[in-house]
């Protein structure tokens, strides 16, 4: 027998989809179920990753503020060599934080990549009719449309659970609440000096 990767959580996710006597609501409602079950478990892997890289994060863009300003110090003294330089730098490090927060954007949505491939081991084949338009869906579809409709639930109820309460109370390791402690929003785009040297005032 072949050993499936979800045959563990297998007997327990199933659960969910045998609660009524009715073969359409117990699909619904158990993709309902494991749809809440990967985005709260994406939100705890997400905050979990945040929490353990902040130092760091907080670091990379630190080095991209003063690199920034450096850049900045240099254009209105006139130093091209300089400018250029500690603008290359603050690019390097802006394009350095930036990939780490995609980075940290796939904590969250990894449990969605999990969910679907055990749907597909247990409803590959399942189309969902639905009523009055003629085709139906499949389990893709299904919970797509789910997952998007818990997460506005839980957005809405969230801040309400003492659990995200604490969590929000953390301070966050996005890049634009970074800088807006140190004095700016962002990082502006970095600037190009005009062909030849640069005046100095």
């Amino acid at each position: 027998m072949e050993m499936h990767p979800y045959l563990f959580l297998d007997p327990y996710l199933i659960w969910f989809y045998r609660l009524t006597g009715s073969a359409s609501a117990n699909f619904l409602l158990g993709t309902l179920v494991v749809a809440v079950l990967a985005l709260l478990v994406g939100e705890f892997t997400s905050f979990l990753a945040s929490f353990l890289v902040r130092r760091h994060f907080e670091g990379v863009a630190g080095e991209a503020k003063k690199y920034q300003d450096l850049s900045m110090e240099a254009l209105k003294a006139g130093d091209r060599p300089a400018y250029e330089a500690a603008n290359k730098l603050a690019n390097d490090a802006f394009s350095k934080s930036f990939f780490m927060q995609l980075a940290l954007s796939a904590t969250f949505f990894w449990p969605i990549f999990f969910v679907l491939g055990w749907l597909q081991y247990r409803f590959l084949e399942l189309e969902f009719p639905l009523p009055f338009v003629g085709f139906s869906l499949g389990y893709i579809g299904i919970f797509i449309i789910l997952y998007v409709a818990a997460y506005f639930l839980v957005k809405r109820v969230k801040n309400r659970l003492p659990y995200f309460r604490r969590m929000k109370a953390i301070p966050d390791t996005d890049l634009t609440q970074i800088h807006e402690r140190q004095g700016r929003s962002a990082l502006p785009p970095p600037m190009h000096l005009p062909q030849g040297k640069p005046k100095a005032k």
